[in-house]
């Protein structure tokens, strides 16, 4: 078991949980790791070494998973196009997207929003973005459920 964590590496993470925050709010328009990095109060260089020891992945890895599960969401909704998917979700090229969505998700994204995703509408909606969540490295911080009785 790991010893007490010190004022300095509570502080660390409360910085990389803001960068995170980030991530999770503006993941469809461009960022860059400097930019992020700031907001951390880090050198790119630190920050990503720093993210990955906490989180067990990559910044830029986080935020493309972030992008394509907003793009799994859309694309369930079934209103909009594959392009239109593609750029909501912070992506520039459709080719890139559909490469990346077809590596993690395991299909390309029109065969996904093509599919019926009926058995998805009984779970509450913690659970259904567990279940549709795309697979991704084990992170080493253990967080708290967002909300009672949803397991994250």
């Amino acid at each position: 078991m790991l010893g007490p964590v010190t004022p300095e590496e509570l502080a660390n993470l409360a910085r990389l949980r803001r960068a995170r925050d980030l991530m999770d709010r503006e993941y469809a328009r461009p960022l860059v790791v400097a930019e992020i990095a700031r907001a951390a109060l880090m050198s790119p260089a630190h920050f990503a070494r720093q993210f990955r020891a906490a989180y067990g992945e990559t910044p830029y890895t986080y935020l493309m998973t972030r992008r394509l599960e907003r793009a799994q969401a859309l694309l369930r909704r079934g209103d909009l196009s594959v392009t239109e998917v593609c750029m909501a979700v912070g992506f520039t090229s459709l080719g890139s997207f559909s490469a990346r969505f077809a590596e993690v998700v395991g299909e390309s994204p029109s065969s996904y929003r093509a599919r019926d995703h009926g058995d998805l509408d009984a779970l509450p909606a913690c659970v259904r973005r567990v279940a549709t969540r795309p697979p991704r490295t084990p992170s080493r911080i253990e967080e708290a459920p967002r909300s009672p009785g949803c397991v994250a």
